[in-house]
């Protein structure tokens, strides 16, 4: 889940350069009328977002059963979900730009409301795969606006504190949503889980729009697929963001893999789980939201390579320990896995907005894309290699994916070495 924003980025810069001791400045701050309102609002929309995202990642097991498929077929529905929402993000960015943040978050969370609460009565896998990508290309105006709204509407002193109860909500309901609908299929099926799900995401999106304050500060502007094309071509050109890109892409690819073939382990001998429990496995994340707020420490003690080298190391670790065939074992080594990722993903992403010059929304945007594409490739490529040659088959994949994280930080150091002698010669 990431960190970064995807708004515009002549608006947000501009919001941000206002000093926050200006009397006159009216935009919100903590305590101040509006601010509890618009917390609650975007950590609800957060909430939802996430549990419709990742709703059918714990129910694989079940969907697989239900369809008679197999793990790589039944994986689909959550790669379509997060694929449709990389291929999305940056285009909801240039729309909210035009209609405004609030109105494309509303408009988002409706139509992936209303898709959420037809999933439970897809007839077919296909029926369900479609929808799912439907799903999660709605859900893009999410987090292509939550952040563009705060940066244009609270003052920059609170600015950390208001993006961090979004990310929050992205954060709870990923993780709540997945527990939730691992109980709940355990009684009833996994399409009441599903449905569950969307009927909470219901009363979150009802909840968000009466919360929700309305701008004050938004100045609409027009489409300009050229200048946006331009600015994205900038940042793919920076050999910088790409590593980054990169480094983001394959750490989810991990993670996808890993969280989506995960249930089958459990499910299947010599643990043979209950569908409850192995959806209480996903309280892990809680590890995650922790290593992630230390990841600002580490850069300063060991520099931003190092620190991706340690959340390497550490998600291998990780890898490797799962292979066992004891249960303590393989939760610490998801305890592993989870907080080497999402170290090095808070690494990663936040290098993003400190490298980019110009157009540090559509540099966050491109990172998404980039995650959420490895996020994809991860559920699929992760469960066809556990179809072939089980849950080894997995995490050979997830090592090939750290070794290339590795490999390209090295490939940066050698880079900023050669810079440092050029530019001292």
């Amino acid at each position: 889940m990431s960190p970064a924003s995807t708004g515009a980025s002549t608006t947000m810069d501009a919001a941000t350069t206002v000093p926050a001791s200006d009397t006159s400045d009216s935009r919100m701050t903590p305590g101040g009328p509006g601010y509890r309102r618009m917390s609650l609002a975007l950590f609800l929309a957060g909430v939802a977002t996430f549990a419709l995202l990742y709703s059918t990642q714990a129910l694989l097991p079940l969907i697989s059963d239900g369809f008679g498929v197999s793990a790589s077929d039944a994986s689909w529905t959550v790669a379509a979900a997060t694929g449709g929402l990389a291929l999305f993000v940056i285009p909801m960015s240039a729309l909210s730009e035009r209609f405004g943040r609030r109105t494309v978050m509303t408009a988002s969370l409706a139509v992936a409301v209303a898709v959420g609460l037809l999933v439970p009565f897809a007839p077919s896998l296909g029926v369900l795969v479609v929808l799912r990508g439907i799903q999660g290309a709605a859900l893009a105006g999410l987090p292509a606006s939550a952040q563009a709204y705060l940066a244009e509407e609270v003052r920059p002193r609170a600015l950390v504190t208001a993006i961090g109860l979004f990310v929050a909500g992205n954060s709870v309901g990923g993780m709540s949503g997945r527990v939730i609908t691992g109980w709940v299929a355990q009684e009833w099926g996994w399409r009441v889980a599903v449905g569950v799900i969307g009927v909470i995401a219901v009363g979150c999106a009802v909840a968000f729009r009466l919360l929700l304050p309305a701008p004050r500060h938004f100045k609409a502007g027009s489409l300009h697929p050229r200048r946006l094309l331009g600015t994205v071509r900038d940042h793919l050109a920076n050999p910088l963001l790409r590593r980054l890109y990169a480094i983001g892409a394959l750490f989810m690819t991990v993670f996808g893999g890993v969280y989506t073939v995960i249930g089958y382990r459990l499910t299947e001998e010599p643990f043979s789980l209950p569908q409850g429990i192995v959806g209480s496995i996903f309280l892990v994340y809680l590890v995650g939201t922790v290593s992630a707020s230390t990841a600002g420490r580490l850069v300063g003690r060991l520099g931003r390579r190092g620190a991706l080298y340690l959340g390497g190391g550490t998600t291998a670790a990780g890898l490797l320990l799962s292979l066992a065939d004891s249960l303590p074992l393989v939760l610490l080594g998801l305890v592993l896995i989870t907080a080497g990722f999402f170290a090095g993903h808070a690494v990663a992403s936040s290098a993003v907005s400190k490298t980019a010059t110009h157009g540090r929304a559509q540099a966050s945007a491109i990172y998404q894309s980039a995650y959420y594409i490895g996020s994809s490739a991860g559920s699929t490529v992760g469960a066809l290699a556990f179809h072939a040659s089980g849950w080894s088959g997995t995490v050979g994949v997830a090592l090939l994916a750290i070794a290339g994280v590795v490999t390209i930080t090295v490939l940066g150091s050698v880079a900023a070495r050669r810079q440092v002698m050029a530019t001292a010669h």
